[in-house]
């Protein structure tokens, strides 16, 4: 009789990076989102787009790893919002560009304050050499997850 093999969830890698992420959607979401009526993905363009200025909507669903339907709708609800402003390109009418609007802007100045101390206190413990390997570890595990060259 074959024996099963199991799976310790306590050391697997996909389980504790979901779990971490879980923990900093919970947090974030509730020190900082809920009560201004965000959601996490809403925080991730605003956040895309305060660092970028002016973007492309392709370019900005590929830096938030947002599906670009989902996006659009995304978009859609910030710029109802006076979050974001949206205009054609004047390079391509088939492209759109998406930036922050001065609201947008005031509340990301608002936000990321609240982001770096969540940050702090996830990484807490660990010196500025072990966060940079994680970091630059979880960067070269995403490439291996979306680059389809070598596959």
């Amino acid at each position: 009789m074959a024996r099963r093999r199991q799976l310790d969830l306590s050391d697997f890698f996909p389980y504790l990076i979901n779990r971490v992420g879980s923990a900093l959607v919970a947090r974030f979401s509730a020190d900082a989102l809920d009560h201004k009526h965000l959601s996490i993905a809403m925080w991730r363009v605003l956040a895309a787009l305060s660092s970028n200025g002016g973007v492309r909507q392709i370019d900005v669903a590929e830096m938030t790893s947002t599906e670009v339907s989902t996006l659009s709708r995304l978009i859609t609800r910030l710029v109802r919002l006076g979050l974001v402003s949206r205009r054609r390109s004047t390079t391509n009418s088939r492209e759109v560009t998406v930036a922050l609007a001065p609201k947008g802007r005031a509340l990301v100045t608002q936000l990321i304050p609240i982001a770096e101390a969540l940050q702090e206190e996830a990484t807490q413990g660990l010196s500025k050499e072990e966060l940079a390997v994680v970091k630059r570890a979880l960067r070269r595990m995403h490439r291996n997850l979306t680059s389809t060259a070598g596959n």
